[in-house]
């Protein structure tokens, strides 16, 4: 049985346990990342936007993963409704805002094997392939017991364990939320016509139909359906999928042809209580999830990693303790209002979209019309969805830590 001792132990190794732990060790602080390799078979996408493409190329990741990714140059969102109330189609353009793109579309695997190789490139670095079995947390650290046995005891864990998380159980933080009557299902697509780097998002009395651009004639697709429906269309098989896809995206990229790897998931909405107490911080899905809609979830977690990594170095060069009571205490602060505010503005979309309420669809149809109509206000919304103003962690400024 092995004994390893660190300033953080990181439990957790997606994008934002990774990130945190890549910051944290390129600034010098030891740092022992707990995570088994995640399967090579998942095909999902991320579109990262461009706040979180900043922070992953001051870190050395970006170079890595960047031949694999398409910028977003446009958004185009259309409704699909047929409703009385319909919003006008409009389209935000990252040029109007004195951009080359919005983002980048990557298949995870791409961004995760960049982060790893960049994590296995740096000493200060400790990678366990192991699973976190148990947490004891006491007033001057946390040591957490491994499903084989071995021990990590550090001042501070970061929580990066996903929506069923230890570290938040260990930490005694409960939370909130709750299911829709929807599933996502995802895909990647080659299509016959270019995307012209176009993302375009239909939306349907059941939810967004949204094709993101990927490297080539290559989409991936976001679609959420009731139940009923995500089930008839999993059950299909790849050739009539292809026919069925291509008529719900009305041809925009000719003809269709669905890529192995489909994925189902039921839309969930969760926030943690508090993001930090006990010498754990939670990151990611540990703190906040968040329906696949608007591009939040991820570039949320990005943020969650770059600021927990500040407010730790930051402790660090003042000789204050890592894990201690301040440190929790700023970060949860930090945290909260951008996580609810793009909570708010996610499930406030997805249910205007479904609801048949006239005077709901009529402020909706109002607000889209505005945007289309009112540049200031459609770049204020633009520069705001991309990077936002009051949670901007050094890092998504590109500045090093």
């Amino acid at each position: 049985m092995g004994k390893w001792t660190a300033e953080v132990a990181v439990v957790g190794g997606g994008p934002a346990g990774l990130t945190a732990a890549i910051a944290l060790a390129r600034a010098g602080i030891e740092t022992v990342l707990v995570s088994k390799r995640p399967p090579q078979h998942d095909h999902r996408t991320t579109a990262l936007l461009l706040s979180s493409v900043t922070a992953l190329d001051a870190l050395g990741v970006w170079t890595r993963c960047q031949a694999q990714a398409a910028p977003l140059r446009a958004i185009r969102i259309i409704d699909d409704t047929a409703r009385l109330l319909r919003a006008p189609e409009i389209t935000f353009e990252a040029s109007e805002i004195g951009l080359d793109a919005f983002g980048h579309n990557i298949e995870n695997r791409h961004l995760l094997a960049a982060l790893d190789a960049c994590a296995a490139e740096l000493p200060a670095v400790t990678r366990i392939e192991d699973a976190a079995r148990v947490l004891d947390i006491s007033g001057r650290g946390v040591t957490a017991r491994l499903e084989g046995g071995d021990e990590v005891s550090a001042r501070l864990v970061v929580g990066a364990d996903g929506r069923r998380s230890l570290c938040r159980a260990a930490a005694g933080i409960e939370s909130d939320g709750r299911t829709y009557a929807q599933t996502a299902l995802t895909f990647n697509l080659g299509h016959a016509r270019p995307h012209e780097n176009i993302s375009t998002e239909f939306h349907t009395p059941a939810g967004p139909f949204t094709l993101v651009p990927l490297p080539g004639r290559r989409s991936s697709l976001v679609y959420v359906a009731d139940p009923a429906t995500a089930q008839s269309v999993a059950e299909m098989d790849d050739a009539a999928l292809s026919e069925a896809l291509e008529r719900r995206a009305h041809s925009i990229l000719g003809k269709l042809t669905v890529e192995r790897g489909r994925g189902a998931f039921p839309l969930v909405i969760e926030t943690a209580h508090r993001f930090a107490a006990n010498r754990v911080a939670l990151v990611g899905e540990a703190a906040h999830v968040l329906p696949p809609i608007g591009a939040q979830g991820l570039n949320l977690g990005l943020r969650d990693a770059a600021t927990i990594a500040e407010i730790v170095i930051d402790a660090r060069r003042a000789g204050t303790d890592v894990g201690g009571a301040t440190v929790l205490a700023r970060y949860d602060g930090l945290r909260r209002s951008d996580v609810a505010s793009r909570t708010l503005a996610v499930d406030l979309l997805n249910r205007t979209l479904l609801s048949d309420f006239l005077p709901l669809q009529g402020a909706r149809q109002l607000s889209f019309f505005l945007l289309q109509h009112i540049g200031p206000l459609r770049r204020a919304v633009m520069r705001e969805g991309i990077a936002p103003a009051a949670s901007q962690p050094r890092l998504m400024r590109g500045e090093i830590l």
